[in-house]
């Protein structure tokens, strides 16, 4: 009985979250080391090779200048990786430490930040990145910093009510009873249960951020040309649909595969962490 139970407590890794994961990993590889998987130089123009389709000398075709569409998504990888990591990284920051002052800093400091949070979680995600691009310039490093700055009022709201919730908790109260100061609450007991359902949001956001920062780019507002970029592909590609298919396939098959298998790995892992006890330690 006791081995059923804990077999019945571990998941078993399914076809479709190993096929994700090996998905999510080779994409690493390519925003890691792209000339492992692509050795020509995705800036390098050939002008009488120009809208080739798919070939075995250029897999993806090429495209207006001539450029390897191949080596373009794989080096492409790397930007839209950074956005969408990055992004995520600074929404986690300054949503934990936005979410962290309201819960524990009392009512006057939580009214104030919450109602701010409530005013820019009316306004939608895209359109604040847009005004914060539109003041800062496009580049790929101002694309990440607003869509970071646009998505962490969700994470502040998530990681106050966590530690609200977890501030309530019986282990913590007794913490307290027997003497526990307040920066030890905070170290052992709120951060550590907050942050476990936030990095798993913050998987699930970096697809969301890759979405933002293609569309970005699709816009005119991220990186600079000539840099590979799976949003300003698309973009360029939309124009040639008609002769030349594969400059928009690629790129947009780019963006739906990667979103597509971040997010089976996340709720992968937030159904794994749904069934943990909280962690209370004295």
């Amino acid at each position: 009985m006791a081995r059923r139970s804990a077999g019945r407590g571990r998941r078993r890794i399914g076809p479709g979250v190993a096929v994700s994961a090996l998905l999510v990993a080779l994409i690493a590889l390519a925003a890691l080391w792209p000339g492992l998987l692509a050795r020509a130089d995705p800036n390098a123009a050939e002008p009488v090779d120009a809208l080739l389709g798919p070939s075995g000398a250029h897999w993806f075709g090429t495209d207006q200048l001539g450029r390897d569409v191949y080596s373009r998504v794989v080096h492409g990888a790397r930007v839209s990786l950074f956005i969408g990591v990055g992004a995520t990284g600074i929404a986690l920051l300054l949503g934990c430490l936005i979410g962290m002052l309201a819960a524990t800093c009392g009512r006057l400091v939580d009214e104030i930040l919450m109602r701010i949070t409530d005013v820019l979680l009316s306004f939608p995600g895209l359109l604040l990145a847009l005004l914060v691009v539109a003041m800062l310039g496009p580049s790929s490093t101002n694309a990440t910093i607003a869509i970071g700055l646009s998505s962490a009022p969700g994470f502040a709201r998530l990681v106050r009510g966590e530690a609200l919730a977890i501030r309530e908790a019986g282990y913590v109260r007794t913490a307290v009873t027997f003497g526990a100061g307040r920066a030890r609450v905070y170290l052992r007991h709120l951060l550590p249960n907050a942050l476990t359902p936030l990095l798993v949001l913050a998987l699930l956001s970096v697809g969301a951020a890759i979405i933002a920062g293609s569309s970005l780019s699709y816009l005119g507002l991220g990186p600079r040309v000539p840099t590979a970029e799976w949003g300003s592909m698309l973009a360029q590609g939309k124009d040639f649909l008609t002769i030349s298919w594969a400059m928009a396939v690629f790129p947009g098959l780019a963006i739906t595969v990667t979103v597509i298998a971040i997010n089976i790995v996340g709720r992968d892992l937030q159904r794994r962490f749904e069934g943990r006890h909280p962690v209370g330690r004295f």
